[in-house]
């Protein structure tokens, strides 16, 4: 029996703070959802919003990134403003440290199809090999038991996915899915809307990223900010290439000097 569905035949609780939920129950909580939503314009904020809907049905954690046309994968951690996520900092890094961007068959499998996937779904199929499915048990070591991951296609081929996580074991009910993606959507097509029209916002960087760029401000190399942090020098390094990134710099005094005039970070 595999680890996953060892997992299945004990600690299995419902899925729905909604108890029984009827059509009636989902339908008012989306409909609070929307109204909620109406006249945001900041993405942090539509996202608490949607991340507060989504409790309504126990999924604790969400993620969302878009994706280019030339783009093959999407790393689930927060490199740049088209990623929001309220994943833990420990599970980002260890995705990224083991290489779970290259082997995550939520991933590889979102371009073919037009509809959810429950991760249990992907855990199960013939197609998926060993070291993808170490990635949802990996994933379920840090808190991450199930889910389902939703593709979004919006205007000028714009694309994302979205995913939806519980605590526990068990399958989200369809009419769950249903709303969820609803919500997933209805985020999706209106953060493209103001995206494109708003004027080029201050650069978020997460906790970690912060932590990196002030420790190169005040003179350290990666080894030693790697100690200071007790994080891998890779670790270390992968961070300040998403402040580069963040901040359209070439090099790491550049982008410490512009991180600190816009006052992200205080020396």
């Amino acid at each position: 029996m595999t680890e996953l569905s060892q997992r299945r035949s004990t600690n299995v609780r419902p899925t729905l703070h909604l108890p029984e939920a009827t059509g009636e129950a989902f339908a008012v909580e989306f409909g609070r959802f929307l109204d909620r939503t109406d006249g945001v314009a900041q993405s942090e904020r539509l996202f608490d919003l949607l991340s507060a809907f989504a409790l309504n049905f126990d999924c604790r954690w969400v993620a969302y990134g878009s994706i280019s046309s030339s783009q093959r994968d999407l790393r689930l951690v927060r490199y740049d403003p088209a990623v929001l996520l309220n994943f833990s900092g420990e599970w980002q890094e260890r995705y990224f440290e083991m290489g779970y961007d290259r082997t995550d068959s939520i991933v590889k499998t979102y371009r073919t199809r037009a509809e959810a996937l429950r991760w249990s779904e992907v855990y199960n199929d013939v197609n998926t090999s060993e070291d993808e499915r170490r990635v949802f048990d990996d994933a379920a070591r840090f808190g991450l038991r199930s889910g389902i991951s939703i593709p979004l296609h919006g205007p000028d081929r714009s694309f994302a996915i979205m995913s939806f996580a519980q605590a526990w074991n068990g399958e989200l009910q369809n009419r769950t899915i249903t709303y969820l993606q609803f919500a997933a959507l209805h985020f999706h097509l209106k953060l493209t809307k103001f995206a494109n029209s708003s004027e080029e916002s201050e650069p978020y960087l997460s906790p970690r990223e912060k932590e990196c760029i002030l420790w190169i401000a005040r003179g350290k190399s990666s080894w030693e900010i790697g100690q200071i942090l007790g994080i891998s020098v890779d670790t270390v390094n992968f961070h300040v290439k998403n402040v580069l990134r963040k901040t359209d710099t070439s090099n790491r005094t550049a982008a410490a000097v512009k991180v600190l005039n816009l006052g992200i970070i205080e020396f």
